[in-house]
């Protein structure tokens, strides 16, 4: 059930660039149910548990506007299928994904070279003022955004494959 809950949202977010409500929660609510039922009370606790470490990873970034709810939940879904342990390796192999493919990302569009340039600057002003300011890319840079759902699936999927054998 997690394989095609992450199919359908990789799919989603890369056709509407979302992962829809209708998805997500009916999702970590069998997650939930399956494991209270596979083991009772501790199930519900391991499932809880993962789901709270999911959200919880990814809750600030999206409250700095830098991902969607969608995929806080999504990541909040993995959680609540494979526990606390897994949805935290699971999101170290989502973050590898998500960084190749932003750095790909920026590689096709030509963009490379200007936020590398960009973060030099954000660095100077740190180091001079103690200030963390951001500066935002061009407005022509943000049309071309990371869908986060795509890196979620495939981070979780190579998590459960590798993940044991790495970590």
């Amino acid at each position: 059930m997690l394989a095609a809950t992450l199919a359908i949202a990789a799919l989603w977010d890369l056709r509407f660039r979302r992962i829809p409500n209708w998805l997500t929660l009916p999702a970590g609510a069998a997650a939930i149910a399956y494991h209270t039922a596979m083991n009772g009370m501790g199930g519900f606790v391991f499932s809880l548990e993962g789901m709270a470490l999911g959200i919880a990873i990814l809750l600030p970034f999206y409250l700095k506007g830098g991902m969607g709810a969608g995929d806080v939940k999504l990541l909040g879904v993995v959680g609540a299928f494979l526990g606390p342990h897994a949805a935290f390796t699971a999101f170290l192999f989502t973050a590898l994904v998500g960084g190749i493919y932003a750095l790909a990302l920026l590689i096709f569009h030509g963009y490379l070279k200007k936020t590398i340039l960009r973060y030099r600057i954000i660095l100077a002003t740190f180091v001079l003022t103690r200030h963390f300011i951001y500066f935002p890319p061009p407005e022509k840079e943000r049309k071309h955004q990371l869908l986060y759902g795509l890196a979620i699936s495939l981070g979780t999927l190579l998590s459960l494959g590798f993940g044991s054998r790495i970590l």
